[in-house]
């Protein structure tokens, strides 16, 4: 049963006004009239192309259910789309379209290819493309595409909207040899001057109602939302918080005048959206508001972008069916993954390796009792990474798994995540202490691994993917090795797994089996 409640702004929470200012306060244009004001809001949606069909069917209702005084926005913040997958860029390109996105800021995954292969693909786009801390210079193509801002109009009421492109995006692009190009100032201080300057030429403008899409991360737009006078909403992405409600110094801080400041995030892959219902007095300062959450999933598929991305992507294929899947699991990024060890398991069974390894964070969707076909699994698997078969040492792997675990347990978000395994098992605490790894041979036989000692003389083929072997953020941090790869295959893991399904003989279960353990979270449910 969907809620409908989400689209609903009846009992909006109380802001906390500046000193000397009050719900009465008047200009010379009007007078004690509240402007209302609901946003429909998305980031990180990372091509997960199913998920855009749902969407779509939130973005319809949002359409039908919100009181007809109030200003509607449909905003999004960036990675909307993901990877170097030209049909998948198409195809979101063509979501924003159907959702009727007003604007949009450029994350680090709409920079994943050349900008001139980027721009070609959107050429057709309704929206805005925002980033006030990008100057492409005049003979990149983009540079006739972003703006650092823009005023949306709805009902005589005037908005200024402000993009960010993340200061980060060295950290976060596969292409390297193209951030050039994107001409993007690095120092998120010069940013900031440069988002208080255009607040600044708004307010002369008389434009008081100031919203940042922001795919800065939440810690930056924390900041931005304490030092810049002026703005009212940042919708925030990049680092994946879910931020539900309001509350004070989660999402709700006050500017350096005083005036309430409103950050949302929804998470990553689509899962969510969010509706944020505002008031706003004569000048332009939030009285009132209410950010609600939306599970995507509670949405049907709609029919309309389902045909339409299918011309883009074509008929998938039904490769078989799953009789039983175990639930995804909360905490993906530290713990055994079902769904992970699926998708490792086919890897090493279908290029005939001794251990298949993945990050966590490579699984976008996840699998579903039932039918399976093409692109059920290609979104699953959506990065176009390339399949790798290597020759890795006992230490190389251990050393990887070891810093990865620490990483991962140590930092807050417990980003970038464990490595999921097929072929291994191993065991670590709290504290991202490797404590023990066993290698499991193909006829099940478990061979315990000094990890003190791990040899240097002792190989194992490895299935991986480039992005895997390569990373250091999110991989096992062994660049230097891709060029010893035994094979690199001109696809991702989605059609290893399509061809995995289609020989299976018996019903297929998709379960965790005990490969990973955290000892001090052993008895733990989900």
């Amino acid at each position: 049963m969907i809620n409908f409640n989400l689209y609903s702004n009846s009992n909006l929470l109380k802001m906390n006004l500046p000193k000397g200012q009050n719900n009465n306060s008047v200009n010379t244009e009007k007078i004690n009239l509240p402007v209302k004001t609901s946003i429909f809001y998305i980031n990180d949606v990372h091509g997960q192309n199913i998920r855009m069909e749902r969407l779509i069917s939130a973005s319809n209702q949002f359409d039908s259910f919100v009181p007809s005084n109030n200003d509607k926005l449909k905003l999004a913040s960036g990675d909307i789309m993901l990877g170097e997958d030209e049909k998948a860029v198409k195809t979101a390109d063509k979501f924003l379209n159907l959702a009727g996105i007003m604007a949009t800021v450029l994350g680090n995954h709409e920079c994943d290819m050349p900008t001139s292969q980027f721009v070609n693909l959107i050429s057709d786009k309704k929206y805005k493309l925002l980033g006030i801390n990008m100057n492409p210079p005049v003979q990149n193509p983009l540079s006739k595409y972003i703006e650092k801002s823009y005023v949306q109009e709805i009902n005589g009421n005037k908005y200024g909207i402000i993009g960010l492109v993340p200061s980060d995006m060295s950290l976060h692009v596969k292409l390297q040899e193209h951030l050039p190009e994107l001409a993007i100032e690095p120092d998120l201080d010069k940013s900031i001057k440069a988002i208080q300057n255009e607040v600044d030429k708004f307010k002369k403008q008389g434009i008081n109602k100031i919203i940042l899409l922001s795919h800065s991360g939440y810690g930056n737009d924390v900041k931005i939302a304490k030092q810049v006078k002026g703005i009212d909403v940042i919708l925030g992405a990049h680092t994946h918080n879910l931020l539900e409600g309001i509350k004070e110094d989660k999402n709700l801080f006050y500017s350096p005048n005083g005036e309430p400041v409103i950050i949302t995030q929804v998470g990553r892959d689509g899962k969510n959206f969010g509706v944020l219902n505002l008031e706003f007095d004569s000048n332009g300062v939030i009285t009132k508001a209410q950010n609600n959450v939306g599970k995507t999933e509670n949405y049907g598929r709609n029919l309309v972008a389902r045909k339409e991305f299918e011309k883009i992507l074509g008929k998938p294929e039904v490769v078989g069916s799953l009789s039983s899947v175990e639930k995804f699991p909360k905490e993906m990024y530290i713990q055994e993954n079902a769904h992970c060890n699926f998708i490792v398991d086919a890897m090493k069974d279908m290029l005939g390796t001794d251990i298949a390894l993945m990050n966590a964070g490579n699984i976008r969707g996840q699998f579903e009792t039932g039918r399976v076909d093409t692109r059920d699994l290609a979104v699953i698997s959506p990065f176009a990474n390339k399949v790798v078969v290597i020759d890795l040492t006992e230490e190389e792997i251990v050393n990887a798994i070891k810093r990865r675990t620490e990483v991962t347990l140590k930092s807050k978000d417990h980003r970038p995540g464990i490595v999921q395994v097929s072929g291994l098992k191993y065991t670590f605490n709290n504290q991202g202490k490797l404590l023990s790894m066993s290698f499991v041979d193909k006829n099940n036989q478990e061979h315990p691994i000094d990890i003190n000692n791990p040899r240097k003389d002792k190989t194992y083929s490895v299935a991986s993917d480039d992005f895997c072997i390569v990373g250091e953020d999110g991989g096992l941090g062994l660049p230097h090795r891709l060029k010893d790869a035994k094979k690199i295959f001109d696809y991702d893991k989605d059609v290893v797994v399509a061809q995995y399904i289609k020989k299976q003989t018996e019903p297929i279960i998709v379960k965790s089996d005990g490969r990973i353990i955290n000892v001090d979270n052993k008895d733990k449910k989900d």
